[in-house]
């Protein structure tokens, strides 16, 4: 059976949906609205030459090579053959003519939509400072960057990681077992400054230092001077304190920039992203966005307006858009979740902490083990749960059903917290 990409040619110029993007949120409003029976055309495009993979791994498990592209995949390509929906890999769009319908790709040929959907995802950010076009440095969004930095990742180089969030310290964790010298530089006065409290911050660096990662903590970069033997290539990383720290390599991880170029050159709505209701609707009827290039009202903050990067989010984005289109609207409504992996620590977050009037730390029942609640008015607003799925379950629970809980019963670890969600505090 030939690929449906392969059918797909420059003839083709038109479907009914389109989707642009083909990550997460593409793959997945593509196969919902196929399964709410749809039977129109639909086309999935892709900038990358990969059928939709998952990106979560790339800074883990993948990049230590503990799983192939092919189990970084999200469905098969047979999968997509089977509900109909044609892939176009490696296809740029330049433009949207929002009267006429039709998008303007790379290539110069138009393709028609009758609805459309941009999952364009984001980028990374990148520095423009002295030295950032040396070769070297390295930044982690796509399957091709991970291909890129996972050949130097030999026993003895000197890594950098500039920014401790999560992709900085996911990377500083696989860098260290494979022999790196790593040491992270990050602006702020903690790691996960940005995600998390204090006290999850404070747990972090002491597994990374105990692993023999340095930190280097309120700490900027200004620039990046090159290597004494190859001067096109870095050799070390200049501090805003005026240290050198020599480095073999170089990985730049410091936040995700939305793609809304696209939407915002067809004169769509702009915020902090792609602006959409609760169904993924953008101010045009006819165009959609999901993801994490979008802005929207989050109703477990009262409908605040605010983007989110997880994966979680765009599936749950994906799934009420294609409602919508199905003609059957379910809208949106998640609290909000992400997850991380580094060394044997699974850190399970759920909601939001911002605005939190108290913070719970629960004992811990076994080792590498970490349970921090927050609390606004007697109310659990987020989770933090390293190694303790059970507690994050529970925990999600309490936050969804905005159950008022005791200080004392939390921080009790005799206390099951299924017995919070029924009994009064």
């Amino acid at each position: 059976m030939r690929s449906l990409h392969s059918d797909m040619t420059e003839s083709t110029t038109r479907s009914d949906i389109v989707i642009v993007g083909a990550s997460h949120a593409g793959s997945e409003v593509a196969s919902r609205i196929r399964q709410g029976g749809y039977t129109g055309s639909i086309a999935l495009l892709g900038a990358e030459p990969h059928l939709p993979y998952q990106r979560p791994p790339l800074s883990k498990a993948f990049l230590s090579g503990e799983i192939s592209v092919e189990k970084l995949l999200i469905r098969s390509e047979a999968s997509y053959q089977k509900a109909q929906i044609a892939w176009r890999p490696a296809t740029q769009v330049e433009t949207i003519d929002r009267g006429g319908r039709r998008l303007q790709l790379a290539s110069g040929n138009w393709f028609h939509y009758g609805k459309l959907v941009l999952a364009t995802g984001g980028r990374p950010r990148r520095l423009t400072i002295p030295g950032s076009d040396l070769k070297g440095l390295h930044y982690m969004r796509t399957l091709a960057d991970v291909e890129a930095l996972r050949p130097e990742f030999l026993s003895g180089k000197r890594l950098v990681i500039v920014g401790g969030g999560y992709i900085g310290l996911e990377v500083a964790a696989v860098a260290v077992k494979f022999g790196l010298d790593v040491e992270i530089v990050e602006f702020a006065p903690r790691v996960l400054a940005r995600v998390a409290g204090p006290e999850l911050s404070a747990f972090y660096q002491a597994k990374h230092s105990q692993a023999g990662v340095k930190l280097r903590l309120n700490t900027g970069v200004d620039g990046f001077e090159p290597s004494s033997t190859q001067p096109d290539h870095v050799g070390a990383v200049r501090c805003g304190d005026g240290t050198i720290l020599p480095a073999n390599l170089v990985l730049v991880a410091v936040g995700l920039v939305p793609n809304t170029e696209l939407a915002q050159l067809a004169g769509l709505d702009i915020g902090n992203g792609i602006k959409i209701d609760e169904y993924g609707q953008t101010s045009d009827p006819h165009i959609y966005a999901v993801g994490d290039c979008t802005e929207f009202p989050l109703p477990f903050c009262d409908n605040t307006r605010m983007r989110l990067e997880s994966v979680p989010n765009a599936v749950e984005q994906a799934r009420a858009t294609a409602s919508h289109v199905n003609g059957d609207p379910k809208p949106y409504n998640l609290v909000p979740w992400f997850w991380s992996d580094q060394y044997n620590l699974k850190l399970q977050s759920v909601g939001l902490s911002a605005g939190h009037d108290q913070v719970v730390i629960r004992p811990p029942t076994k080792e590498d083990s970490f349970i921090a609640f927050y609390l606004r008015k007697d109310c659990m607003i987020a989770a933090d749960c390293v190694n303790a799925v059970a507690e994050f379950t529970q925990a999600k629970r309490l936050i969804t059903g905005r159950i008022a809980v005791t200080e004392a019963a939390l921080a009790d670890p005799d206390t099951d917290l299924r017995s919070l969600a029924t009994s009064p505090p």
